[in-house]
């Protein structure tokens, strides 16, 4: 049988203003981002050496360190 696609599909104009907040450090866009990445994480973390809750948190670590450094590009 197969599985149901579940993730949650946001507006790139929402996802852009998530971006923007989280740069300057709005823990509830931070958190809405990780909610919005959360299933993707989890499923990337079965893929890593560690356990589950160290992959998670590694990977999600390292997605807010790219967010917080990465350019916004408005086309």
């Amino acid at each position: 049988m197969e599985e149901k696609d579940a993730q949650t599909i946001i507006p790139e104009d929402e996802f852009v203003e998530l971006i923007v907040a989280a740069k300057t450090q709005d823990s509830t866009a931070i958190i809405k981002l990780i909610e919005l990445f959360e299933d993707d994480i989890k499923r990337l973390s079965k893929f890593i050496y560690l356990p589950d809750e160290d992959a998670f948190a590694e990977i999600t670590t390292e997605f807010l360190e790219f967010v917080m450094q990465g350019e916004l590009y408005n086309d």
